[in-house]
């Protein structure tokens, strides 16, 4: 006799149809009216709890109640991450392609993870990387990994840069690590994670364009030398997450191959870039960093949990994550295909390259490049734009991502920046973000979802030409 709850999971094809069509119909509905929807819906309590209309018990719901459940608790509180007029934190925007790539990766769950289990798996994701590799200039020997996103990159590539210098607890106190404020906080974890913590970090000052200062660089290098010290490893932007800016790439290889230091470059929004022809320029000198970084849920436009990380010698990402084990004697290497598993911590993984493969190979290269372009142009008009209402700009952007602020003539500058973002992001038709730049209250705005275009970077102006009409409150 049957238990019917063992077969409730293992729906039949009429059961499958309608769960499916109305799950697509549901998210066609999203995306038709995207450009109606605010970018910012203020949570109404700041409370962090489970809500319990979330709660996980026996009591069942259809899929219509669990759809409108997910619209009014998940989809329509907080950062709506798909608007084109959401230009706060470096949105990608997520393709919907790259949804049916993780659909097919789902339902047929390929463990992409080894060789032996999905040959096709892995070379798709190697292919993966050696188009990436190819856009930073690597040629033969180098190898890499898809992870969920810049943080598990970083920390991969400098567990890889730890191996390959011997940093170990015998040295690790006279160890040097060169970065500047601007670094990704996700660095600072890296350290802690694979047991850095006790090395010395010498947070390079930066000029006034926001980039490391190369002169400085040099000169605590050879200060740390002449006192003993390890200078072990510099770490340099191409595209910071505050301002956007790239480090002089080119200049600090040079350095770092002077002195035989590992050079890590966290390319996590400016990498893709290099699909154009300014992106290029921009980055000269990539290619001579050791270890690379780059986030396609970024500038590739990916749903987020896209992330890879390249180093220039495989031998040396090897090193830091050969494993043995018994119960996978069987997964032998194929001679011209390397496995996921043996290039990250990871065994088990998502097959992450579907989302990546599958609108590359349907739109190609080069639509992505247009996009890329788009927001290069876009940052540029913004930036000329906004100075024209009367705020203060940083340097030019060298990507996309702009950073502005507004003295008024009476109060304080910071306190009227903070109303200022208070209002746009209350109002929530577009949203932008704040940082701190020089001790200064700033604000910025990040030209990266693919559905952002000039109608809503205009939308973003007229709105701060409209606040700062006000500003001769005194605040």
């Amino acid at each position: 006799m049957k238990n019917k709850k063992l077969y409730l999971l293992e729906e039949s094809q009429q059961q499958r149809k309608e769960l499916l069509d109305k799950t697509i119909t549901f998210g066609e509905n999203f995306l038709d009216n995207l450009t109606h929807l605010k970018a910012y819906n203020k949570p109404l309590s700041a409370t962090v709890s489970t809500n319990k209309k979330l709660l996980i018990n026996d009591n069942t719901a259809n899929i219509e109640e669990i759809l409108l459940l997910l619209e009014e608790e998940v989809l329509k509180p907080g950062l709506n991450t798909a608007s084109g007029a959401n230009m706060g934190y470096i949105p990608g925007g997520g393709i919907f392609s790259s949804a049916l790539g993780d659909y097919i990766a789902a339902i047929s769950n390929k463990f992409a993870g080894v060789f032996y289990a999905s040959p096709g798996a892995v070379n798709m994701e190697n292919e993966l990387i050696r188009w990436t590799a190819n856009l930073a200039g690597y040629t033969e020997g180098y190898g890499g990994n898809l992870t969920s996103g810049g943080s598990y990159a970083n920390l991969i590539a400098l567990l890889t840069a730890k191996r390959a210098k011997n940093i170990n607890i015998r040295n690790v106190e006279k160890t040097v690590v060169y970065c500047s404020h601007q670094s990704h906080h996700s660095i600072q974890k890296a350290i802690n994670i694979i047991g850095l913590e006790d090395c010395i970090i010498r947070y390079i000052n930066i000029d006034s364009e926001l980039r490391i200062d190369v002169k400085e660089l040099e000169v605590q290098i050879t200060e740390d030398l002449k006192i003993g010290l390890n200078p072990f490893l510099v770490i340099a932007n191409a595209g910071s997450t505050d301002a956007g800016m790239i480090d002089p790439l080119l200049d600090i290889g040079k350095i770092a191959a002077k002195h035989s230091i590992w050079f890590h470059i966290d390319a996590a929004y400016g990498g893709f870039y290099l699909m154009t022809n300014r992106g290029r320029k921009k980055l000269n000198g990539i290619s001579a960093a050791d270890s690379i970084i780059m986030d396609p849920h970024k500038s590739l436009f990916l749903p987020y949990g896209s992330g890879i990380v390249l180093i220039k010698d495989i031998k040396h990402l090897i090193a830091a994550n050969q494993y043995t084990a018994n119960y996978m004697q069987d997964a032998g290497e194929d001679g011209n295909s390397y496995s996921p598993s043996i290039l990250s911590p990871e065994l088990s993984k998502h097959f992450r390259g579907l989302r990546m493969w599958l609108p590359l190979k349907l739109y190609g290269q080069s639509a992505f490049k247009e996009y890329l372009d788009e927001k290069l142009d876009l940052a540029k008009y913004f930036y000329s734009e906004v100075k024209k209402i009367g705020f203060e700009v940083g340097p030019k952007p060298d990507l996309s991502v702009v950073i502005f602020r507004y003295v008024p003539r009476n109060g304080n500058a910071d306190h009227f920046n903070r109303f200022i973002v208070k209002e746009i992001q209350n109002n929530g038709k577009v949203f932008i973000s704040s940082t701190i730049i020089n001790g200064n209250f700033t604000l910025r705005a990040a030209i990266v979802s693919f559905r952002t275009h000039k109608t809503e970077v205009d939308f973003l102006l007229n709105m701060l030409s409209e606040i700062i009409s006000s500003e001769g409150v005194t605040l």
